[in-house]
């Protein structure tokens, strides 16, 4: 399945180096295991984004996501893509930016001609194939018409497509140049969140995560004297402070570090599907890796 990784360490801007794929050769044996695409989101000082991401179709396209990035930012997003709808493009890789705000999504959602006619002009946001991109077009319209509250415009795309779509998952991690938003839906994929103390449990320690073979590896010095708060697919080292999101929790980690957290959704999609309903392609993505 895709990978999600969020850091925000707000108000604070920190530098942080990330490996997108930390094991050169198992990615040289897995075949359809391989990901089909690495992307990194930050944020300039003056609040400008800054996408860094490349598709996958061949082993040498990987080292884009083996080579070290330092960068400096309030708020990160990392995505691992595992392909489930659009082609292997720059345009179909996470993450995607809109309005100042960048998006990553792991799992699929069906009915794109009923999602495309409901966005109407929002199309216009969307470069790509992916039913991800539109969803975070969807976002973008809700928030909009939530005169800017994200935690508004998330919790109302979310609502439209579970009553309305056929949906098998709708993981997200969505960032602004000091905030952060971080969703599980439904019980599909799991999904993680630390609120790290500066220094962690042992108050000493730099930031040092690492998911499983061939996804995201974060290394931060300075996060040793400040505190983070970290979302991502999977508990990324020993810390006892990790918990996993129950269904349907929307967390929200605002400019000042403070994290707030409701459930925004409490029942399953209306359509649900199953992995033996989706493409052999989709099925392969949201298999566990």
């Amino acid at each position: 399945m895709c990978r999600l990784f969020g850091l925000s360490a707000a108000p604070d801007r920190v530098k942080a180096t990330f490996w997108l794929l930390d094991s050169p050769d198992s990615l040289a044996q897995q075949s359809r295991q391989e990901p089909d695409g690495t992307g990194l989101g930050t944020f300039a000082a003056d609040g400008a984004p800054r996408v860094e991401k490349q598709p996958i179709a061949a082993y040498h396209d990987a080292q884009f996501g083996q080579e070290a990035r330092e960068r400096e930012s309030q708020t990160f997003v990392a995505h691992i893509r595992y392909a489930s709808t659009g082609g292997l493009n720059l345009r179909n890789t996470h993450p995607f930016a809109q309005r100042g705000r960048l998006f990553a999504h792991n799992g699929v959602l069906q009915g794109l001609t009923e999602l495309d006619a409901e966005l109407d002009d929002y199309l216009e946001l969307v470069a790509g194939d992916t039913d991800s991109e539109r969803f975070f077009a969807l976002i973008t319209q809700r928030t909009d018409r939530n005169d800017g509250d994200v935690t508004a415009g998330i919790t109302d795309a979310v609502r439209w497509v579970a009553n309305r779509l056929p949906v098998y998952a709708l993981n997200l991690v969505l960032t602004t140049a000091t905030e952060l938003w971080a969703l599980r839906y439904p019980d599909t994929h799991e999904l993680f969140v630390l609120e790290r103390a500066a220094g962690g449990a042992h108050g000493d320690r730099h930031l040092d995560h690492a998911g499983r073979p061939g996804t995201v590896r974060a290394h931060c010095r300075q996060l040793a004297a400040h505190p983070a708060v970290v979302v991502a697919s999977e508990r990324m080292d020993a810390e006892p402070g990790w918990r996993a999101l129950a269904p349907g929790e929307l967390v929200h980690v605002d400019s000042q570090l403070d994290v707030r957290s409701r459930t925004v959704i409490d029942s399953a999609p209306r359509h649900m599907l199953s992995l033996a309903q989706l493409s052999p392609g989709a099925a392969a993505s949201q298999s566990a890796r």
